[in-house]
């Protein structure tokens, strides 16, 4: 595997995802912020951040399958939502609950939140950018 996950000691440990990533790769993928469009660009769960992070999730698992990878090949997620607050925390991680069993994966990649005033399109309530190192 192109990339190894690392909780280091001194750091703090969060089940979500681990604080550094390792990347032993050659091939490095940028894929853009993925919005909850489906493959005809109509938005899914308007309204729904849970629904909308699920979304997001199983278009990077399409980028990633597209160019040879996995989520195994994730080396960091970047996450844009609309409002930020942190008691929408428990939404943000069902969405990601809900799509990582679809996929059946478990990725606790480094991720950065940020919260943004809006997106492009009104209706979109996040956006997940993802770095992937194949080998």
């Amino acid at each position: 595997m192109a990339i190894t996950l690392v909780n280091p000691s001194g750091l703090p440990k969060i089940d979500v995802y681990r604080q550094v990533s390792i990347a032993s790769g050659t091939k490095l993928v940028f894929i853009a912020g993925q919005v909850a469009w489906d493959a005809d660009g109509i938005t899914v769960g308007e309204g729904d951040l849970a629904a909308q992070v699920e979304q997001c999730y199983l278009n990077i698992a399409t980028a990633l399958t597209e160019v040879g990878g996995s989520f195994d090949d994730v080396a960091k997620l970047t996450f844009y939502v609309v409002d930020w607050t942190p008691d929408r925390m428990p939404s943000l991680l069902e969405g990601i609950s809900r799509a990582t069993a679809k996929l059946g994966i478990t990725p606790v990649p480094p991720a950065t939140l940020l919260g943004v005033a809006a997106l492009d399109v009104p209706d979109h309530l996040v956006e997940i950018e993802a770095t992937a190192v194949l080998s």
